[in-house]
């Protein structure tokens, strides 16, 4: 998160508010209650997690594909981080894979996630994973507001 996020695309201050408002201890105790909340976790031979995904059952963008937001069959991949020694090796298109596969199983038709517009690397590898884009919205990173691309995949 901070290696992706952090300098020189925004302060580290800027991250370490974002960390603290949205994905503290806390916050994530919470969301792990959640039962509209589904984690992945990522790890490596010896149990060491480096990373993780979130899926999360809610009301899709106005912006998605008519036929995918009203069938109610479409669910959000809201976060996949690895660690940053982790990113190149294969593991994030195997967690995506994961993801894509239990939403089928689920009997989702689509799935849709937000990218920040200046996430070159992620951009890239959504659209090498089958991803289009649908729209965009403003998201809240610490106190500032920046922009991010809505994607979606049919499955």
């Amino acid at each position: 998160m901070r290696e992706a996020f952090g300098p020189p695309y925004n302060t580290a201050e800027l991250v370490e508010e974002y960390i603290q408002s949205s994905i503290s201890p806390a916050i994530l105790a919470d969301e792990l209650a959640d039962p509209n909340s589904i984690f992945f976790i990522v790890e490596q031979v010896d149990k060491t997690p480096v990373g993780y995904a979130k899926l999360r059952r809610t009301k899709p963008p106005r912006q998605m594909t008519s036929g995918f937001r009203r069938s109610g069959k479409a669910i959000e991949i809201q976060r996949i981080y690895l660690v940053q020694t982790q990113v190149g090796q294969g593991q994030g298109r195997q967690l995506m894979d994961y993801c894509l596969n239990w939403a089928r199983q689920a009997g989702y038709i689509a799935v849709w996630l937000g990218v920040w517009e200046r996430n070159e690397r992620a951009l890239a590898f959504y659209q090498k994973m089958g991803f289009e884009r649908i729209g965009f919205h403003y998201f809240q990173f610490g106190s500032e507001r920046q922009r991010d691309f809505w994607l979606q995949k049919q499955l």
